[in-house]
């Protein structure tokens, strides 16, 4: 066996996420990797990379590594804090890249923020934006979801459900289109500060937002929301309130202008499974798990890295290499899912593993896929009829996933 694995081609050889073939069909290069072994060494990113469910669930749950972006080896280096800058006051020791203990506090006391009855709440919020969305888009021959509806959800997930003023959005908007890279260790170092001044900006306009929301806290909205909890809870702090925010921010925008275009255009593809998909919030909820699967269009993984030099999974690591958990490396192996290639809405996940396992399970996952569902739902309502117009080209360019340039649909509307 090893004498055959020595004789196999470099994995960067066959796997680059970066390139035009990847883009195109990433299915070969996911399975030519996840072929390689259970933790497989990418030169060009200077990783490991972890292949297998099982593995990266039990690092997940235990986490042995470490979720901070300083402690990467090739990060800048981890500033003092009295030269700490606001994008440093909130995410050294809060919520994103906490220590456990306080991680795990978070989690507790924000949990009723992300509730069943919040996210039916947050829906009849946001219901009436949606609506007019497509009532001023009208009943065109032909239109770019992308530019007409896609692009213009962050807005109303951040005015109406986050609860920051229309008036600041103009300042704020630059950050919806580049907090996740903040923490991206593949992208070049002048990007990353690029992003993380925006955060800075950013920041800035929530010190401001929340010290008016204190003085009118009555509001229902996730910045009340947090306030009230922050207000009850010691040790969760305004900076976990900061950091929040910002991570839904990001989840609102960025994650889910990715989700948008890959739901109708995977619907578009499969419409024998429209009405299953869209029959109700939870029918959506698991269609969207094998949306993703189907469409895989993730490039990247999660980034973790080493604490120390230490052990794992049978290598030996460095302090500060990092170690990424690629889960959709297996949604097209057949050894995994029967029938990979067909799309089925119905699909049992058993566990649903799309929004993380364990401790850092993403939080607003039900508030997300609500929100998707909310606008897929009244596109079909309003347009039963309609069809993708061509294939879409996909953009290269996307630090982070697989996505659309344009997504030009026809209406067909009689």
């Amino acid at each position: 066996m090893a004498e055959a694995a020595a004789t196999l081609p470099p994995i960067e050889e066959l796997f680059n996420p970066h390139s035009r073939e990847y883009m195109n069909d990433p299915v070969p290069q996911c399975l030519e990797l996840a072929r390689r072994g259970p933790i497989v060494w990418y030169e060009p990113w200077q990783a490991w990379i972890v292949t297998r469910m099982p593995d990266i669930m039990a690092c997940w749950k235990t986490e042995p590594l470490s979720s901070d972006f300083y402690d990467w080896e090739f990060a800048p280096a981890r500033p003092p804090e009295d030269e700490w800058s606001n994008f440093e006051r909130a995410m050294i020791g809060h919520s994103l890249l906490a220590d456990h203990d306080h991680h795990r506090l978070v989690r507790r006391v924000t949990a009723p923020a992300f509730s069943r009855n919040v996210v039916d709440a947050i829906q009849r919020k946001i219901e009436p934006d949606v609506k007019r969305l497509f009532d001023e888009l009208g009943t065109p021959d032909s239109f770019d979801y992308i530019e007409e509806i896609a692009s213009k959800i962050p807005f109303i997930s951040i005015t109406r459900m986050v609860g920051i003023p229309e008036k600041y959005w103009p300042d704020i908007k630059q950050v919806i289109l580049t907090f996740t890279e903040t923490w991206n260790p593949t992208i070049s170092d002048e990007q990353r500060e690029s992003a993380r001044q925006d955060s800075n900006r950013a920041i800035d306009i929530l010190k401001e937002v929340i010290a008016e929301r204190r003085q009118a806290p009555v509001q229902d909205d996730f910045l009340s929301t947090l306030l009230k909890i922050e207000a009850e809870n010691e040790g969760f702090e305004e900076g976990d309130v900061i950091t929040l925010i910002l991570a839904l921010i990001g989840a609102g925008a960025d994650t889910t202008l990715v989700a948008q275009q890959w739901s109708v255009y995977a619907l578009l593809k499969n419409p024998d499974q429209i009405q299953k998909a869209l029959a109700s919030p939870d029918a959506f909820s698991n269609a969207f798990s094998e949306i993703n699967r189907w469409g895989v269009s993730s490039k990247m993984g999660f980034a973790r890295y080493a604490p120390r030099d230490m052990e794992f999974m049978g290598q030996q690591l460095r302090k500060g290499v990092m170690v990424l958990m690629m889960p959709h490396l297996k949604d097209h192996d057949p050894e995994y899912y029967a029938n990979p290639e067909t799309m089925d809405v119905e699909r049992v996940f058993d566990p649903d593993v799309m929004f993380g396992y364990g401790p850092r399970y993403c939080i607003g996952a039900a508030l997300a896929k609500r929100q998707l569902y909310l606008t897929i739902s009244e596109l079909f309502k309003r347009f039963p009829n309609i069809t993708l117009d061509g294939e879409p080209e996909r953009d290269e360019n996307d630090h982070n996933a697989i996505v659309f340039k344009r997504l030009q649909l026809k209406t067909n509307v009689a």
